[in-house]
């Protein structure tokens, strides 16, 4: 029998965040200006299988290699978060073809169809005239540089089903 050494959530204290682990963490996303625009701090933590690509690699990177209880900061560009602000994504739609007139307002984020079949997307709507409503396709947060700080939590191997 070989002793393993294991914190007080029973992760084996050896382990250190890699691919195909099930990564439970804390995090908090600022802008550059120290604005906060996401945190799970005062909510449930974020789980994922690291390495599964449901995770920018920005966000991904920092990760590996952490064991339980670290913290890291780190600076995460555009190009490696939410992409750059591409002004194609920027659309000019009918007026008419939306049903609630009352809700188009600048800075409401509306949900269209998305016309690749993958569900909805969301857009926020920059501007309204009598005839077109301009509405941005972009992340919220595409061409921001981020500071993501995360805190690792539990570190599991990931089990496949």
């Amino acid at each position: 029998m070989t002793d393993k050494s294991c914190d007080q959530h029973g992760n084996d204290a050896g382990l250190a965040a890699d691919d195909n682990m099930t990564i439970a963490i804390h995090f908090t996303l600022r802008l550059e200006d120290g604005t906060e625009v996401d945190t799970t701090r005062d909510k449930r933590q974020a789980e994922f299988v690291f390495g599964d690509g449901n995770l920018p690699p920005g966000f991904e990177k920092p990760i590996r290699g952490m064991r339980v209880g670290e913290t890291r900061v780190s600076d995460v560009a555009p190009e490696h978060a939410f992409g750059p602000w591409n002004p194609q994504n920027v659309q000019m739609l009918k007026r008419a073809d939306f049903e609630d007139q009352e809700a188009l307002e600048a800075g409401v984020v509306m949900s269209f169809a998305d016309p690749t079949g993958g569900g909805e997307l969301p857009g926020v709507i920059k501007s309204v005239d009598e005839r077109q409503v301009e509405v941005d396709f972009n992340h919220p947060l595409a061409g921001r540089t981020l500071t993501f700080e995360v805190e690792v939590l539990s570190l599991t191997p990931a089990t496949t089903h």
